[in-house]
């Protein structure tokens, strides 16, 4: 299989990034025809970013497993499409074929539909990274069933949450988890997420662990019987059968939480063709993907970068996709680098916090690997640092590995900007060019673009996009408005990215962080509202303000700042906070330091002066700005004073 809109030349980029800009439609629908289709579109695109509506291949007819796994049998039947490598070393690993993957995905289909789900209805996955999990997320698409995959790691408060803001029916999960030394109970959590739902009609439970569970009559069913009945429904003369459900091109795939600048988590919707297209597009460009090539994405499907990296994007190129359920230091800090020697794996796509994290290793990540198979290299989640860059370059690539650093976000569905690798060329921590068919811009805080360079030569502003792609988010589940207001409020016609970003005179983007009120943590989106709110569900906690700070390993910290009554012990208070914060959202939210203070910097109308704790925060104490206007003046001298 090749691929006709694969990029080969620094000349074929800019003529496709030309021919996008100046004709948008006619690039898009000659992507497009490479797709399997039972119905082709009347209406390449009918859009605005006022509503916003945004709508691609109007009137197409697909079901995206069609695409990702039937049309690949009569060619690739035997290829891997998923080699998964396990927690332990030790155990056996698995090699799941193009053939196999379709049994599997059918049966889920026929399980899911034994068991009432119908197109439309939304299940919840929560699981760890095991083949079942791709087969779950892909017999939900095969249904018309939208999925939402909740990461491991949240609790069951943000479960309940979720479960109840998406109006879940059906749950999939595993009695528990690997991570590393850990093992996370994961029926367990939902059994908690549970308590006082009244939606929840079927938990379906993956034996992985053989953690303990209890299995309430009527609602829990184990995975194992209902694959085995479905496997007699759809196995027929030796032949795997289950019609997919037809879908329309606009017709949502899933919905996928992540945190906004308010305490609630927001659903971000994607549709089933133009996130199809898109993925694919971008997946074959961005990493020059060849057939046969073994494709290792480190994310957790949990994540925005599983679903479209792991699963979508690289079946739908009838890839070879690798999988681990794993950590990248266990059992030893060498984990990612064996996998890439036991498989022979040509690229490598990882985050710039594990990249730093084994930095700490000194030589011990790679001293023992021979690494001779890695083409490509990638980093995805927030920006990475020149320093990250230049070790993950010469010790992991040898300097002979193109490394292409993505930027792109849960709403884009995938990669908007990145040098193509070996096409484009790269600038450490800078994400580069976007891709054909993605138009940025640079605003100021009024939405007047930016133009005049500054000193450095360098355009500096709010990252905006004017023009949709296919697979830009569609609306924020049950509640459009919340859509609207989020994204394409801010400046009239734009789509606003909640970043800020530099433009060099070559046209270079590099991303310098988030501009609202969410933290980029080890390259997970979390909302100070968020954290804030569980900081203040403790019971002595009065008021706190949360901020990022630098941080050497995450990329970004968390910083709380918190007023508590009456007498305590400092410590055990910090670590009864954490614990509050770990029950309510999960251990990615905990904050790294809590500073107790007696008030917060706030203006004579009540606004927190985040501006100021967050300058403190980084140890910026001098030039902290105009602190006449503050209620109380005094309380910043306190604050700066006693930082911890």
């Amino acid at each position: 299989m090749s691929y006709p809109f694969q990029i080969k030349s620094q000349e074929e980029y800019n003529e496709r990034y030309k021919e996008s800009v100046e004709h948008p439609e006619k690039f898009w629908a000659a992507i497009a025809d490479n797709f399997l289709w039972r119905k082709k579109w009347d209406k390449v695109l009918d859009w605005n970013f006022t509503e916003p509506k945004i709508e691609w291949f109007k009137g197409a007819k697909l079901n995206i497993t069609e695409n990702c796994i039937d049309r690949h049998l009569a060619t690739k039947g035997e290829d891997a499409a998923i080699i998964w490598e396990p927690n332990n070393p030790e155990e056996r690993t698995r090699i799941v074929t193009y053939n196999r993957l379709h049994k599997r995905v059918c049966q889920v289909a026929q399980m899911l539909k034994n068991n009432g789900v119908k197109k439309g209805d939304r299940v919840c996955i929560y699981m760890g990274m095991v083949p079942e999990l791709a087969y779950a997320v892909l017999g939900c698409a095969r249904i018309g069933a939208i999925h939402s995959v909740i990461f491991g790691g949240f609790s069951a408060q943000s479960i309940a949450d979720r479960l109840d803001d998406a109006q879940a029916e059906y749950i999939i999960t595993c009695d528990g988890a690997y991570r590393g030394e850990k093992v996370i109970p994961l029926k367990n959590v939902i059994d908690d997420a549970l308590i006082g739902n009244k939606t929840v009609k079927k938990v379906i439970v993956y034996t992985r662990t053989r953690t303990p569970v209890s299995m309430i009559k009527g609602r829990d069913i184990w995975w194992e019987d209902e694959m085995e009945h479905a496997e007699h429904q759809v196995e027929k003369d030796g032949k795997v059968t289950f019609e997919a459900e037809e879908m329309d091109a606009e017709d949502p795939l899933f919905i996928l939480y992540t945190s906004g600048s308010t305490g609630k988590p927001k659903g971000v919707v994607h549709a089933c063709a133009g996130y199809m297209i898109y993925t694919a597009y971008s997946f074959v460009n961005v990493f020059q993907y060849q057939p046969k090539q073994i494709f290792f994405c480190t994310a957790d499907i949990g994540w925005i970068t599983g679903h479209s990296y792991i699963v979508y994007g690289p079946l739908a190129a009838g890839a070879t996709s690798l999988m681990f359920e794993g950590i990248p230091t266990y059992p030893s800090c060498s984990r990612f680098f064996d996998i890439v020697d036991k498989y022979k794996v040509n690229i490598l796509y990882t985050a710039p916090t594990a990249i730093r994290s084994l930095m700490g290793f000194g030589d011990a990540p790679y001293k023992n690997n021979d690494l001779s198979s890695l083409q490509i290299l990638g980093t995805v989640g927030e920006p990475i640092n020149e320093e990250a860059w230049h070790w993950y370059d010469e010790h992991i690539g040898k300097k002979k590995c193109p490394i292409v650093d993505t930027w792109w976000q849960t709403e884009t569905g995938g990669v908007l900007i990145s040098n193509l690798a070996g096409i484009t060329p790269a600038k450490p921590s800078w994400a580069t060019l976007p891709l054909p068919g993605i138009q940025p811009l640079l605003v100021n805080e009024n939405g007047k673009e930016v133009t005049e360079p500054d000193e450095d030569g360098l355009l500096k502003g709010n990252l905006c996009i004017k023009f949709p792609w296919p697979s830009i988010l569609r609306t924020t589940y049950g509640d459009h408005e919340r859509c609207r207001k989020n994204y394409f409020a801010t400046y009239p016609n734009l789509y606003f990215t909640g970043d800020g970003a530099l433009k060099d005179k070559d046209g270079n983007y590099r991303i310098t962080g988030r501009v609202d009120d969410v933290l980029n943590v080890s390259g997970h989106r979390i909302g100070t509202a968020e954290v804030e709110n569980a900081i203040n569900m403790h019971s002595g906690v009065v008021e706190s303000a949360v901020v990022g700070y630098p941080h050497d390993i995450k990329g970004q910290g968390i910083y709380a700042y918190v007023i508590y009554t009456g007498h305590h012990d400092a410590e055990l208070t910090r670590r009864d906070i954490t614990m509050t914060v770990s029950r309510i959202i999960g251990p990615i939210a905990k904050p790294d330091k809590i500073q107790f203070v007696s008030g917060l910097p706030k203006t004579r109308s009540g606004k927190i002066m985040r501006r100021i704790l967050r300058k403190i925060a980084e140890g910026e104490t001098q030039n902290l700005g105009d602190t006449t206007t503050l209620l109380d003046p005094g309380v910043v001298e306190e604050i700066k004073n006693g930082k911890v």
